[in-house]
């Protein structure tokens, strides 16, 4: 009814008029649900991460620092929601929720003694305005790479999305504001202009950095810090979050310590541990680029990957791309189920497929798929289980959806190879 409802209406007003009119009530609703919770953002320390890759795990590093630091700190991002102690996991399928969701959760945080808050901003929250009224202090931008090119119409308006957000911490009245940049990637020089305080680059080309399977580590202010999470991707994460907190006046030392005692994050290159010889990762990698890096993470190692592409409907372009990377790089790969929507799921595979130049194992049951990669591998080998990270769910036609964790999934095979083993 609802989905008839939205087609008659765009079959009756002109799309331009449609998109300002969508743009005001969202607004609209954004500045009613500031004022309705008296704009909470003010009493706090407001961090913002934005970018295409990265954002959850900078915002887990970010947090971890700020309470190493003596801060008692809010999050909100695609894994969780966390006020204090208190943690729940984020099953809305949204980084960045609702602007009287957002709201509510920054008054809570207030009331609750909270100091700082720590937020994963997307360009499709800045879309619908979930960014407006949020006083940041900073914000720090990780990369930017072609992403949601149907749903924003174009790599420019995608690009232009995730800049409103950078012009919100220009609004901010908070001072000084701060914006940390990856001057490795070629937008950084837009955002570094800000008309901001302090506008700060990072760049791992510097810092005598070193990254394997195992973890990594880079030399920041005189300060080694080491990481237990893989590759250089993880590095990056950790030196866009370091440079804030340095900003912040936070000692080197406190942030190698905080960073130090992160051994995992759910779903961003998760490895999963069930006395198995060889090693089993859950992550998130949904785009060309950010598989090619968890790859490269274990180049030195033989890979069995378990592989689809973005859901039903969106970013089709990239599909056979992240084929040809996974026959590159690996030397096994299972193609399998995502979420399809409302496009047939065999359709999406047939695409990655079209990417290769062997025909690839097709297993459409993502349980059976996890569970056959489990078994081709052995000793020292890794199998890269990815493009869901936390999701909770397999979304399929017609709005309906299965409850799903890759990370269980794969301890439950485990297990039960392993059961059957001995």
């Amino acid at each position: 009814m609802l989905r008839a409802l939205k087609e008659l209406i765009r079959a009756f007003i002109p799309s331009l008029i449609l998109s300002k009119l969508l743009s005001a009530y969202h607004f609209t609703l954004a500045a009613l649900a500031a004022a309705a919770f008296g704009y909470p953002s003010r009493f706090l320390l407001v961090i913002g991460v934005t970018g295409t890759k990265g954002k959850t795990t900078v915002t887990e590093m970010v947090n971890a620092i700020l309470e190493e630091a003596g801060h008692t700190t809010a999050l909100i991002n695609s894994i969780r929601f966390k006020i204090g102690a208190k943690s729940e996991r984020n099953i809305t399928r949204m980084s960045m929720p609702g602007r009287l969701f957002i709201q509510k959760l920054l008054t809570s945080a207030v009331h609750s003694g909270c100091t700082a808050v720590v937020l994963e901003m997307t360009s499709e929250g800045a879309r619908q305005h979930r960014h407006r009224f949020i006083d940041m202090n900073a914000l720090i931008f990780t990369n930017l790479a072609p992403e949601h090119i149907e749903s924003h119409g174009s790599y420019e308006a995608y690009r232009d999305a995730k800049f409103e957000i950078g012009k919100q911490l220009v609004r901010s009245g908070k001072r000084p504001r701060i914006i940390v940049a990856n001057a490795d990637d070629k937008e950084s020089s837009r955002y570094l202009t800000l008309p901001v305080e302090h506008a700060l680059p990072f760049s791992l080309l510097q810092g005598n950095a070193s990254a394997d399977q195992n973890g990594g580590s880079f030399e920041f202010e005189g300060t080694r810090i080491t990481l237990s999470l893989p590759g250089a991707f993880s590095l990056r994460n950790a030196l866009a979050a370091a440079t804030l907190a340095r900003a912040l006046g936070i000692a080197p030392t406190v942030i190698a310590r905080a960073l130090e005692k992160i051994k995992k994050i759910p779903g961003r290159a998760e490895r999963i541990e069930m006395g198995q010889d060889f090693a089993v990762v859950v992550d998130y990698a949904h785009t060309p680029d950010s598989l090619s890096a968890l790859y490269d993470a274990y180049r030195n190692v033989r890979k069995i990957c378990v592989l689809s592409a973005t859901g039903g409907g969106r970013d089709t372009w990239k599909r056979p791309i992240m084929g040809r990377i996974a026959e590159e790089k690996c030397a096994e790969v299972v193609l399998t189920n995502e979420d399809p929507y409302d496009e047939d799921p065999q359709q999406i595979v047939e695409d990655i497929a079209h990417g290769m130049n062997k025909r690839p194992v097709i297993i459409m049951d993502r349980r059976e798929a996890i569970r056959a990669a489990l078994k081709k591998a052995h000793t020292d080998d890794a199998v890269l289980i990815t493009g869901k990270g936390t999701d909770p769910s397999i979304c399929g036609p017609g709005g309906s959806s299965i409850l799903w964790s890759d990370a269980q999934v794969a301890r439950d095979e485990l297990e039960h190879l392993l059961r059957t083993e001995t």
